[in-house]
């Protein structure tokens, strides 16, 4: 079995799917690694790197897919839509692509690739069992966008983040508030809090408050009734226009009194929600910076341009796009560790098997023998 790595090819990218560490623990299992060349550049890995692992390197990018059995990628067809589907048509029928996909935002790309044959595995389809803990890409990319997030606040503000003692005087510690206690929220306040910042978190999953407690945070109880708890695979549920609203209205007196705001709201397949309006965004203090972690999904502030800084009343909203990519050594060792994870998982005596009956397997399978076979797939693909 031949698993292919290549060089992304999404703007700004700078992640590799496979880290050389990882190639000799596939080989452990019958399974052969070819790497596009200059694939781990920009992750701090040569083509050097990867053939000392047991990898071999490979020039053209063509004979890279067309020679794939598997090919594990970061941003596969969906996720990447400038992708070359000439070479997604050139591979074997019977190959198979492990990838972040984003299936539910593109249902009609999976597809036109499962017309071609090709077996397609979406990485952000991994259920949120303990099993699959350590083949959850999701929640390691969040790991490494809380974490930024906050850096990127910190050369953004106008004041420095910790208490100190100065000849010039006292100086009162940034005031953080964090929107979303999930993986990245958490990831989040847990770095504010390391620089010395004081940090308040809030989720409408109460539940998380001994956990936002637990990092030294503030946890902020506003007082409205939440309809659904929890969504499908660990998320926070789709709520209501009007419980948006009235949550907007109580948020926005919070938020006034703050000099970060670091937002982390989304669900999977939907434009995030909007959670700071116009009305909100106008009672922000000069100064203050606002880093939209949803901003690749339309964003949880009304004025969040993906990709830009805009400033409105001298507040600063920032709308960053692929944060992980900002750390790519490190986000490349944590998705390599999944993918493999998962990779091996799915490999019995040097062959891909798929077993419906297995949670992981069935739950990340998106295509197989020609058609469509994940369920929220195939009802955005039927209008459901």
């Amino acid at each position: 079995m031949i698993a292919a790595v290549p060089k992304e090819t999404y703007p700004g990218e700078t992640r590799v799917a496979l880290v050389p560490k990882d190639v000799a623990v596939l080989k452990k299992a019958g399974v052969d690694v070819v790497v596009e060349s200059g694939a781990g550049a920009s992750a701090l890995h040569s083509d050097a790197d990867y053939e000392k692992a047991g990898a071999r390197i490979e020039p053209t990018r063509e004979k890279l897919f067309a020679g794939a059995d598997t090919l594990l990628a970061l941003n596969g067809p969906g996720a990447n839509p400038d992708f070359d589907s000439t070479l997604y048509a050139s591979m074997k029928k019977s190959a198979a692509v492990i990838a972040f996909l984003e299936p539910l935002d593109h249902p009609h790309v999976m597809q036109r690739l499962a017309e071609q044959g090709l077996t397609l595995l979406s990485m952000e389809l991994m259920p949120r069992i303990t099993r699959a803990q350590s083949m959850d890409a999701l929640s390691s990319m969040a790991t490494v966008s809380g974490y930024h997030a906050v850096l990127l606040a910190a050369r953004q503000s106008p004041k420095m983040f910790p208490m100190m003692m100065t000849a010039a005087g006292t100086l009162k510690p940034v005031k953080v508030f964090v929107l979303g206690a999930g993986v990245a929220g958490l990831q989040a306040i847990a770095t504010a809090k390391r620089l010395g910042a004081v940090v308040e978190g809030y989720d409408i999953r109460t539940a998380v408050k001994e956990q936002v407690e637990s990092l030294g945070a503030k946890f902020v109880e506003i007082k409205v009734d939440v309809e659904t708890v929890e969504g499908k695979g660990g998320y926070a549920a789709q709520q209501s226009p009007e419980y948006y609203k009235r949550q907007q209205e109580l948020l926005g007196e919070h938020l006034a009194t703050v000099d970060v705001i670091i937002t982390t709201a989304v669900v999977p397949g939907r434009k995030a929600p909007i959670l700071i309006t116009d009305e909100m965004t106008d009672q922000l203090k000069p100064g203050t910076v606002l880093i939209d972690m949803a901003a690749e999904r339309g964003g949880n502030c009304a004025k969040t341009q993906p990709g830009e800084t805009v400033v409105h009343n001298g507040a600063m909203i920032v709308g960053p796009v692929n944060l992980p990519a900002s750390a790519p050594a490190h986000a490349s060792q944590m998705y390599s560790k999944n993918i493999t994870t998962f990779l091996l998982h799915l490999v019995k005596e040097g062959n891909l098997e798929i077993d419906l009956e297995d949670e992981i397997t069935a739950g990340t399978l998106v295509t197989r023998d020609g058609a469509v076979v994940h369920e929220r797939v195939l009802a955005l693909i039927k209008g459901e």
